[in-house]
């Protein structure tokens, strides 16, 4: 694998530490601005729709230039965006911080994902979207731990400024590593907005809300999840996340593998294998060990999927790939919060706070099922008596014949 990747897993690694870091330092930055941890909560609300917002809107403004220079402009973006909440006098100007910051994040991934395929053989872009991606499994390993103790030690403000580090030393690596590959010819923004006709490339987005959705249904409630169901204590929940970023670290890789051997297989076995834990988690939320174990699997299978629905997107708008791979990034935060508010709906209504499981195993099933009639449709395209044109498929009928 190129030197390359490195640099963009090093990117991936600070966006990756920023989005989730919030979380663990709520309480310090709630009581520092005197709001209520709920407002707090804005903090990872307003991330999260940024990305989504973020991620086609950078993608277009930067169609004039190169990819290289769009990753170093949104590490910059990156950059700026945490040192601002570093400073923030305000809650409002810390929430400007963190919009600024996620602005960066859906086409950091989707442009990374487009220069990291084109870097190697065909045969290994999966595994070297899996590389880029490592970063911001990682994070969730050492990073938000990390971010998180520093933050509670020695102050959040902290915490933002060794992020902002991180920003630089991924600006760097990408000015220096990354070559400065040249943009397809002939590919406008009508081409990359067309992508979007393809039923393919719109079921694969529907597969990355629904599958990785059906994780943060279950990790957003972890923290009551574990100690109010499982006898852990508070302090306890650090590592049990510690643990989901293992399982992410390892699905993360594998799923880059297979996805290059067999991509739709890979997918089946993985959302199925998600489902499948999620609905038990129900169950094994009462014992620390099946728990403990459920956590690291879920967010192994639950990562296993990002490689294989990555190339999915890559490989069906393969003409014009930017702005519908930066788009598939929206898509995973679009999950993420959809996903956390149903889970929200559910404990909301008494079901206890296990219940959030059966909404994250049910959304892992749809994104199994949407999965099985994308393939189904793809055989259909291919078969005798059809022909494909660009993203519509027809099927080939006798010309009638009027008298």
């Amino acid at each position: 694998m190129p030197l390359a990747l490195l640099a963009l897993a090093i990117g991936a690694f600070g966006i990756g530490t920023t989005e989730f870091v919030i979380m663990g330092l709520l309480p310090e930055v709630a009581g520092d601005f005197d709001v209520s941890i709920p407002t707090a909560g804005l903090l990872v609300t307003g991330y999260a729709l940024g990305v989504v917002a973020g991620a086609p809107l950078m993608t277009v403004l930067g169609q004039r230039i190169t990819r290289k220079r769009m990753l170093m402009l949104l590490m910059g973006l990156f950059i700026a965006g945490n040192l601002l909440s570093a400073v923030a006098p305000s809650f409002g100007v810390m929430l400007a911080g963190r919009v600024v910051a996620s602005l960066a994040h859906g086409a950091f991934f989707g442009i990374g994902s487009v220069v990291a395929a084109e870097l190697v053989a065909p045969e290994k872009k999966a595994g070297a979207i899996a590389m880029m991606f490592t970063g911001l499994t990682v994070a969730n390993v050492v990073g938000v731990p990390l971010g998180t103790f520093v933050g509670q030690v020695v102050g959040w403000r902290v915490t933002f400024v060794i992020v902002a580090g991180l920003g630089v030393l991924g600006l760097a690596g990408i000015a220096k590593l990354v070559p400065d590959l040249p943009k397809p010819e002939g590919v406008r923004l009508r081409d990359e907005v067309g992508a979007f006709r393809n039923v393919q490339v719109l079921l694969a987005m529907a597969m990355t809300v629904l599958g990785f959705g059906g994780v943060f249904a279950a990790i957003t409630y972890i923290t009551p999840m574990m100690t109010n169901v499982a006898g852990y204590s508070d302090s306890s929940v650090t590592w049990l996340l510690v643990l989901f970023g293992l399982g992410m670290v390892g699905g993360n890789l594998i799923g880059g593998r297979f996805a290059d051997r067999a991509l739709m297989p890979m997918l089946y076995v993985s959302l199925g294998a998600l489902s499948v834990v999620l609905a038990l988690f129900t169950l094994t939320a009462h014992n620390k060990v099946a728990a403990a174990v459920s956590v690291a699997l879920i967010g192994a299978f639950g990562f296993a999927t990002v490689p294989p629905l990555q190339k999915r997107v890559l490989d069906q708008a393969a003409a014009a790939p930017t702005l519908a791979s930066a788009a598939n990034i929206g898509a995973f935060n679009l999950g993420n919060a959809l996903a956390a508010w149903l889970g929200g709906l559910v404990i909301s209504a008494g079901f206890g706070y296990t219940a959030p499981n059966w909404v994250g195993a049910a959304l892992a099933a749809s994104a199994l099922g949407l999965a099985i009639l994308s393939a189904a449709l793809e055989r259909r395209s291919t078969s005798p008596g059809k022909v494909v044109t660009g993203a519509v498929t027809v099927a080939e009928a006798p010309v009638p014949v009027h008298h």
